[in-house]
């Protein structure tokens, strides 16, 4: 793919409320170098956090719904860095950080279809049947792109500054994607993922897209009169 496609990320780009930057996310290119390999992925699936006070609707599914933690810190910060975080004490998960400094958000990029560096992304993750399943999930995203918790959270994706050992670079679409489709956030339980939070975005007919499952409660909630609460 023509590099030309892309443009590179500014922090403006990503000063907006999660839930609105993350369609805009789909189709961007996220770079690696991590020990001297690079990696490129583009992004097929995201999902988008809010944090305590964030926009006009709380998100309990955030890791920054009760407020500012040691975990979360990086939610905090500038738009632009890449908030990693551990999952299941296993998988490192890559988020880009969004809204203006000082008001948690994030956008976890879910699956993504490897466009550069195969081998070294193959290397990573030898359990992967076929290319699609490189980086399809966001823990095997977070192990395709060579990104982990606690070495690489934080970094900055803008200005591509180099942390232990690691570059981060995001591009966006020069022309965003004209056809988005959105729904419940995978695996996040109780009111969170469900319809109530459509902040799900995937490319329509992508195949590295991860497959939907509920979260603990999550079926229930919806088919009862609590999904209607917010």
């Amino acid at each position: 793919m023509a590099r030309d496609l892309w443009r590179a990320a500014t922090r403006t780009d990503l000063q907006g409320l999660p839930a609105d930057v993350a369609p805009r996310l789909l189709g961007a290119r996220l770079t690696t170098v991590v020990e001297g390999e690079t990696v490129a992925v583009r992004l097929t699936e995201v999902e988008a956090y809010h944090g305590r006070g964030t926009g006009p609707v709380p998100d309990p599914g955030s890791h920054a719904r009760m407020g500012q933690t040691a975990r979360n810190a990086t939610m905090w910060g500038e738009p632009g860095h890449l908030y990693v975080y551990l999952s299941h004490g296993i998988h490192s998960c890559v988020n880009v950080v969004c809204g203006p400094e000082g008001v948690a958000g994030g956008v976890l990029l879910r699956a993504g279809q490897v466009i550069e560096g195969t081998d070294a992304a193959t290397r990573r993750r030898p359990a992967a049947r076929t290319p699609r399943d490189l980086a399809r999930g966001p823990g095997r995203f977070g192990d395709a792109v060579g990104l982990r918790h606690p070495r690489h959270d934080g970094i900055d994706a803008i200005t591509g500054a180099p942390l232990h050992g690691a570059v981060a670079r995001l591009e966006l679409l020069a022309d965003p994607l004209a056809e988005v489709a959105s729904g419940p956030r995978v695996g996040v339980a109780g009111v969170a993922g469900t319809a109530v939070f459509p902040w799900r975005y995937w490319v329509p007919g992508e195949p590295t897209v991860s497959p939907f499952r509920w979260g603990r409660g999550a079926r229930e909630v919806s088919e009862g009169p609590e999904a209607q609460v917010l």
